[in-house]
């Protein structure tokens, strides 16, 4: 697990893995140069529980951090577990690890992942079903590719992970799905349908603060398995996407208010049927981040309409003072 200050729900995830049963492990934490408590905390965890072991180091994002992390487990299998308030729910390292050890030819497994609101919403979740995750990571078209329930959510055999070569540095975001592909090209990939993760949606999680970037990578990813069925060097193609991220991560600061705001929207949208008031919550701050986003007002409106707000006057004050802001 990589961390960058999440201290404010680290407990809650370290205490998910420390009371799993039935197996025996250790837990390998990158302290990712956070600059709150997570350092305290972590070393707090690990002078009360000797599985624990952590790594503190400079920022260097993600993708290395799990490099760096892998490279010291001394484990017959990695699982992958995510910070920011994630947990991996009762009895999932004992399951994986009983399907790891009783189908040799299976080199990852993963679980079923629900996912979970900023203000602790259901919001849907993710089920797959035996071999469903080996075709869905043979896709040859971009749009029909599907890997696990989550990235968290896996556990695989170091051995293979070692032989193909591992996370690669080149690729920031999307990392995982380069991964999965790679260890579906030597053997075979499988899912639970059991929910045993849930993760946390959080306005700054990389699947929508990084949205284009990871557009970017998958197509990198694409053409890399294209050369290597034939036999072609992939790293003019890792060079070429390692300089479009710098590029467009430029861009995208300049933007952040259109992030945001499609966030926001994302979660409205998912609400809108189930929880109507959480829905305006969020379409609210959609339009308030970006206040030409006319879907978000679109459905704002509607909302408010089908079920007047109480002071709706005061409401739409407050709107038209944060956009001024």
């Amino acid at each position: 697990m990589s961390v960058y200050n999440g201290a404010s729900t680290l407990a809650a995830t370290m205490d998910s893995i420390l009371s799993q049963e039935g197996v025996d492990f250790e837990f390998i934490v990158i302290n990712d140069g956070s600059t709150d408590a997570s350092g305290a905390i972590l070393d707090d965890y690990t002078g009360r529980d000797s599985r624990v072991r952590v790594i503190h180091q400079e920022n260097t994002g993600l993708t290395r951090a799990l490099i760096r992390g892998c490279a010291k487990a001394r484990g017959k299998y990695i699982a992958r577990q995510d910070a920011g308030g994630d947990v991996s729910l009762p009895g999932r390292l004992a399951h994986q690890y009983i399907l790891l050890e009783s189908n040799p030819e299976v080199v990852m497994i993963s679980c079923g992942t629900r996912f979970i609101g900023p203000e602790g919403e259901f919001l849907y979740k993710i089920v797959q079903h035996g071999d469903e995750l080996q075709r869905g990571l043979e896709q040859l078209d971009i749009k029909q590719i599907r890997g696990p329930s989550s990235h968290p959510s896996v556990m695989f055999r170091c051995t293979t992970y070692q032989a193909v070569g591992g996370y690669r540095p080149e690729i920031q975001v999307a990392q995982d799905l380069d991964l999965w592909m790679r260890l579906a090209e030597v053997g075979h990939c499988v899912a639970i349908p059991e929910v045993l993760y849930e993760t946390i949606w959080q306005p700054g999680s990389i699947s929508h603060l990084r949205r284009g970037q990871q557009v970017l990578a998958t197509r990198a990813i694409f053409e890399c398995r294209t050369r290597r069925q034939q036999g072609e060097s992939e790293q003019p193609v890792l060079d070429k996407l390692r300089d479009d991220l710098g590029k467009t991560l430029t861009r995208q600061k300049v933007f952040s208010g259109l992030v945001s705001s499609r966030f926001n929207y994302f979660l409205g949208s998912l609400l809108e049927n189930r929880d109507p008031i959480a829905a305006r919550r969020y379409f609210y701050e959609a339009v308030v981040s970006w206040p030409l986003h006319l879907k978000a007002w679109w459905k704002l409106l509607r909302l408010i309409i089908a079920r007047p707000m109480r002071n709706t006057g005061r409401f739409a004050h407050e709107i038209e003072t944060k956009i001024h802001r």
